[in-house]
């Protein structure tokens, strides 16, 4: 294989799996009822099944960083698509709910390897010169990933079945395992020289209020995507204007691909403005976007809908100023484990959202049923989904304060 074109073939072997994970993640919002009805659970046992698999995944985010650092990728990504296949089999045919829950969990943390083991292909084929262009095209990739997720996920659900589909999942996953176990080759010529993961490090990070705040702001900020794309947004939208599962699914992925154009449109803004400036306009923008979403007079129109997801979607991008900010906060040598700190705290968000809604909606039932299972109207989203807006009202707010104090509490 000619020298120019290996660096990319080992790079698609982590990237498949990058993608493929948000899969993984998006696919249970598709079977709501289903799974509700296998396991004879309420909303607030599904907001628990969802939020499971975002303890697994901010759960093994520094584990899997320094095994990737030990190990390589190759066997890093093997091991975790392997457990990730395995999981979604185990989920697919139990009817024990601790198992569910162990399965989803088990995916979580499997999924954690995607990015971090991309990352670190990049940085071992590629020269530092390329380093952030690559990053820029795996997030690209892996959001197509979260698109595909979506209606035609949804529409494979309609014409053979959940079960069926979960079966394909769970093989694809293991295939892509067994592929970079058997491709998959390491290269250090253009490998980072990065600052390894201390616990000193780690403790001084621990201490510094101004990272805890932007920690908890991007938390409360992620709402949109981690509490509304990935799991609450489709049923919400088959409860509010009568969509077929499917056409709801294409409406939310909109989120998704405004995520693709967020990041450069932001980063761009950001340098004239700042970024506390506009991680703040992006909190008023979803704050404003989720109120017309809830309690607008006409949500009929699907055009403006898509399009206001795709507004919501380049939003959505602010974690990049986050991350941005965070590293003005240290030293370069604390970059690392700055970055994976805040990104195990954003993920925890996901947690948050999903039992906080489960529970709401359970709170607001009024007592529909269908064959046993619990059933939601309009009314219960609406009431549930406002936890979105205002925590990202908060979190906005957070941001300002630490615009006003500057870089007084910064860890060095």
């Amino acid at each position: 294989m000619p020298k120019r074109i290996l660096p990319y073939a080992m790079w698609i072997f982590p990237l498949a799996f990058f993608a493929y994970q948000f899969i993984l993640r998006l696919w249970p919002s598709l079977m709501m009822q289903q799974i509700m009805q296998q396991f004879q659970i309420d909303a607030t046992g599904f907001g628990l099944l969802a939020s499971i698999y975002y303890y697994g995944y901010a759960g093994m985010q520094l584990p899997i960083a320094v095994l990737l650092d030990r190990y390589g990728a190759r066997y890093i990504v093997f091991i975790c698509a392997f457990t990730c296949g395995l999981a979604t089999l185990l989920f697919t045919y139990t009817t024990n709910w601790h198992l569910a829950l162990l399965s989803r969990f088990l995916v979580g943390a499997g999924s954690a390897a995607g990015f971090l083991a991309t990352s670190k292909v990049i940085s071992q084929w590629f020269g530092s010169q390329y380093y952030a262009r690559m990053v820029g095209f795996s997030f690209t990739v892996g959001l197509l990933g979260a698109i595909y997720g979506g209606k035609p996920v949804s529409l494979m659900v309609e014409n053979f079945g959940w079960q069926f589909v979960a079966d394909y999942l769970a093989l694809v996953s293991i295939i892509i395992g067994l592929l970079t176990l058997l491709f998959l080759k390491t290269s250090s010529t253009g490998e980072k020289k990065e600052h390894p993961i201390c616990l000193h490090d780690f403790v001084k990070l621990l201490k510094s209020p101004a990272i805890w705040l932007l920690a908890i702001a991007n938390l409360l900020m992620v709402g949109p995507l981690e509490g509304f794309a990935d799991v609450w947004g489709v049923n919400y939208l088959i409860a509010a204007i009568n969509l077929n599962k499917a056409d709801a699914a294409g409406i939310v992925s909109c989120i998704f691909v405004g995520m693709l154009f967020g990041g450069p449109l932001l980063a761009s803004i950001a340098k004239r403005f700042g970024n506390y400036t506009v991680i703040t306009g992006c909190s008023v923008g979803m704050v404003l976007a989720f109120v017309y979403l809830l309690f607008g007079k006409d949500l009929s129109n699907t055009y403006f809908l898509s399009f206001l997801f795709f507004v919501v979607g380049i939003l959505c991008c602010y974690q990049v100023l986050v991350f941005a900010s965070g590293s003005e906060m240290v030293t370069p040598a604390m970059l690392g484990v700055t970055v994976a700190f805040l990104n195990c705290i954003n993920m925890l968000g996901g947690s948050f959202f999903h039992s906080t809604i489960g529970w709401a909606m359970d709170m607001f039932w009024t007592c529909l049923t269908d064959n046993g299972i619990r059933q939601y109207d309009v009314e219960s989203y609406q009431k549930s989904l406002l936890i979105i807006p205002l925590a990202a009202a908060v979190g906005g707010l957070i941001v300002i304060m630490l615009n006003i104090s500057g870089k007084k509490h910064a860890v060095r």
